[in-house]
């Protein structure tokens, strides 16, 4: 299954995006969190629960990204996508029932996984209609 020039952007965008992300909690938690008006302090444990998900979130970035070029992997690439940028608006949602309204950071980068999942989804709508695909065995039973 080849995408279609809609799904390259879509995934490449949402790949750079999450990669990008990740590898700035992953590496440099205290400049990212700073830019959000978060000060981490030095607790070992906090860092790591912060930099574990920033490892996850670029590691669906590189995957999203593989979807591009490895024509095997596009499934698994837009699902990727979808789960990172439809989940995060979400929990950010709940967020602002539970907790109350966060910095203007915090909103406007809900409104950018907003718009992504809006992207994603509108170039994958094709797809996400198809029936999923039989698996190997059931298509070779006699």
């Amino acid at each position: 299954m080849r995408p279609t020039l809609f799904e390259k952007i879509a995934l490449g965008l949402s790949g750079l995006t999450a990669l990008a992300i990740g590898a700035f909690i992953l590496f440099a938690p205290h400049a990212f969190y700073a830019s959000y008006g978060i000060t981490l302090g030095e607790d070992a444990s906090l860092l790591s629960e912060l930099r574990a998900p920033g490892a996850g979130l670029a590691g669906f970035g590189l995957l999203m990204l593989l979807g591009i070029r490895r024509h095997a992997t596009l499934a698994v690439a837009m699902v990727a996508a979808l789960t990172v940028f439809v989940a995060f608006p979400i929990g950010r949602l709940v967020g602002l029932a539970m907790d109350g309204m966060p910095s203007g950071s915090v909103i406007g980068a809900l409104v950018v996984e907003l718009v992504i999942a809006a992207l994603c989804l509108a170039a994958f709508r094709r797809r996400l209609r198809q029936p999923a695909p039989r698996p190997f065995a059931a298509r070779h039973a006699h």
